[in-house]
């Protein structure tokens, strides 16, 4: 039975973009600290799933204590707009390059080639109440559909393009997707905040 450092190089290995050997440098890193540190680090991710919760609105993570985020609350956020990802740190990356001011909506993940089930890895039927919610009440007129550039990011792209097909035409609505300033491979969350810039400014129709 593996002892406890092998347990958190283990937990830490799982984490996205982490590999074994910074996996066991994060547990030498949590022996160099004090009782009372790691105490501290035990009772947040104690607190985690109870304090941070799931916008109802856009389904980012938050921890305002509301049932909605910040975001959705701004009245100052253009709600013409919507710009559609997969997970949260590429929000926060958006977020960081200041030039999006509009509303968004986190997939949850990203559909992957020959996924025989694509509604089962994101949230599509969210994304389709909170389209036909955001026509009726904030006078939605543009979709921005902004996935990573890699095979995975356009599959999910294209079928999202799919399925939002109807509703685009059914209220004539803009389907946009960034401009090339992001490199084939790169990952929204990795990319600097003005590479974001120049994508999303030169997003064209799709």
């Amino acid at each position: 039975m593996p002892d406890v450092f092998e347990k958190l190089a283990k937990i830490f290995k799982d984490f996205p973009g982490i590999g074994p050997r910074q996996a066991r440098r994060f547990v030498y890193h949590l022996l160099g600290r004090s009782e009372s540190q790691l105490k501290e680090f035990s009772d947040l991710v104690g607190e985690l799933k109870k304090l941070v919760k799931t916008c109802s609105l856009c389904c980012r993570f938050h921890s305002s204590g509301a049932a909605v985020c910040a975001i959705c609350r701004d009245k100052g956020r253009d709600r013409s707009t919507l710009l559609v990802i997969s997970k949260d740190s590429d929000l926060s990356a958006i977020e960081q390059s200041g030039v999006y001011k509009g509303l968004y909506f986190v997939l949850g993940g990203t559909v992957p080639i020959l996924e025989k089930e694509p509604e089962r890895k994101i949230r599509i039927r969210e994304l389709l109440a909170q389209i036909l919610e955001r026509v009726k009440k904030d006078k939605l007129r543009e979709i921005i559909i902004s996935m990573n550039v890699n095979p995975e990011g356009e599959n999910t792209a294209s079928y999202l393009r799919s399925r939002l097909e109807k509703l685009v035409k059914e209220h004539s609505l803009k389907l946009a997707a960034p401009g090339r300033g992001l490199s084939t491979g790169l990952e929204l969350e990795y990319s600097d905040p003005e590479t974001i810039k120049n994508a999303l400014e030169r997003r064209s129709g799709v």
